[in-house]
């Protein structure tokens, strides 16, 4: 079982930039993909980006590709996002999530869940 801990959220102008983390348990974070995903207030939780187990590959959704970045620390036990350029409609809770499949993008996919961490972009 994995337990995971996202900080670094906040308030931040359009055009900024924020660095979330996810803190995992466990001592085989490295057989987990990683994803985030946020939810918008009366929306649905929808992916952004995942980091696959053992490789690390990486993979966006459209609307953050070249903003973005997912990177990983498997000796940190911690996965990031990097936002870049942050625009009001990236205003979310964003999520950390964990899985042993090989590749996920359905949230469905996804065993283990942080508690969320509030991302706030003002104009």
């Amino acid at each position: 079982q994995v337990q995971l801990v996202e900080s670094g959220g906040g308030l931040v102008q359009a055009g900024g930039s924020l660095r979330l983390s996810c803190a995992a348990s466990g001592r085989t974070f490295s057989s987990y993909t990683m994803g985030w995903f946020r939810q918008a207030p009366g929306k649905e939780r929808e992916f952004i980006a995942t980091s696959r187990r053992n490789a690390g590959s990486t993979y966006y959704t459209d609307s953050v590709t070249g903003r973005f970045t997912i990177s990983r620390d498997n000796a940190k036990n911690t996965v990031y996002l990097q936002m870049n350029n942050l625009k009001p409609e990236d205003t979310a809770v964003y999520y950390c999530a964990a899985t042993t499949r090989f590749i996920a993008t359905m949230r469905d996919s996804y065993e283990y869940w942080g508690q969320g961490t509030q991302v706030t972009v003002f104009s």
